[in-house]
């Protein structure tokens, strides 16, 4: 007979590590999927995963439509720019479309019941079901069992008697079955949603105000540097080497013009708008204010947009200044 195939959403967390186990060890088929989201911090190993365990990966861009998504979600934010509802039910909408295509006969997650406050109370989990068009059609292995029987389970193509129990934020029952399954090597916790941290999701409601088509490219730079604006225009302040290489980068490619400080190390100071002299006097004296230059001195500053060069001549600006200025 042929194997049931599933479709796992795949973070590469150790959830979503676990429910592909968990399924291989009931001979069932995994494929999996795993969404290359623009507003995650971290880069996990996850073709090193689908190498170890022996599955095939997909990999799905989240584009500008999903960045619409988070500008205006139906069922809101979290406690900063987190939309989780809509993202996860946006999510399994993609996965539900891939896993007709590869012909799986199920999706399953590593969803816990009660671990996330915003996407996975059990509420919330029939909610996403019912909105993504899939309801009693996913299963969690892992908390399973302080869930509904799903179709898989009443067609046998899954033992509910060997899914778990799991609820709650505590980790340690996820933790012991690594142990069961010899996983040693798993990233902590963290989540990785740059959207709940406090500090970019002000740069991401900035960004979403002063403008009306965002790309990706926007998100990239929300990831660097010191961020400001003045009348209107935005300052992009690098703050170490690595993240000057970075900026440039990102300039060139978006055609944006930047700023570096001539004779002194200093950072790259990319400007996101117009350019007039105010605006350029304003941003040169902030790359100074961040450089190693003498403070008190007029400082020559260079700026350079595509052919364009322009040599400024300024001070630091005080404190107080930049302070009003930042995002």
């Amino acid at each position: 007979m042929k194997k049931p195939k599933a479709l796992v959403l795949f973070s590469g967390g150790l959830d979503s590590i676990l429910a592909v186990r968990i399924l291989q060890e009931q001979g069932i088929d995994v494929e999996a999927v795993h969404f290359v989201n623009p507003f995650s911090s971290e880069k996990n190993p996850v073709d090193e995963y689908a190498k170890t365990f022996g599955f095939r990966l997909h990999k799905i861009k989240l584009g500008k439509d999903y960045i619409n998504l988070i500008k205006n979600p139906k069922h809101g934010y979290g406690s900063h720019m987190n939309p989780c509802m809509d993202c996860r039910i946006y999510m399994l909408k993609k996965a539900k479309a891939l896993a007709k295509k590869i012909g799986a006969d199920f999706i399953a997650t590593g969803e816990v019941v009660g671990e996330r406050s915003m996407s996975q109370q059990r509420d919330q989990l029939m909610l996403i079901e019912k909105e993504a068009e899939l309801e009693n059609k996913i299963v969690r292995p892992l908390s399973a069992k302080n869930l509904p029987p799903t179709e898989a389970e009443k067609r046998g193509l899954i033992k509910r008697e060997n899914l778990f129990g799991i609820r709650g934020k505590r980790r340690t029952p996820q933790m012991k079955l690594a142990e069961k399954y010899g996983i040693e090597k798993y990233p902590t916790p963290s989540g990785g949603c740059l959207l709940t941290d406090e500090n970019f999701s002000r740069k991401v409601r900035d960004l979403f105000d002063h403008k009306k088509r965002i790309a990706l490219q926007d998100i990239e730079f929300l990831k660097l540097g010191r961020h400001f604006r003045y009348r209107n225009t935005k300052f992009i302040v690098g703050r170490n080497q690595e993240e000057n290489e970075k900026l440039l980068k990102l300039a060139k490619k978006t055609g944006l013009g930047w700023m570096e400080v001539k004779g002194y190390p200093g950072p790259v100071t990319v400007i996101d708008g117009k350019s007039d002299g105010d605006i350029l006097k304003k941003a040169a004296a902030l790359t100074v204010f961040y450089s190693d230059a003498p403070e008190n001195k007029e400082i020559n500053v260079v700026y350079i947009k595509g052919k364009r060069k322009k040599e400024l001549k300024t001070r630091a600006l005080n404190r107080e200044k930049v302070e009003e200025m930042r995002i």
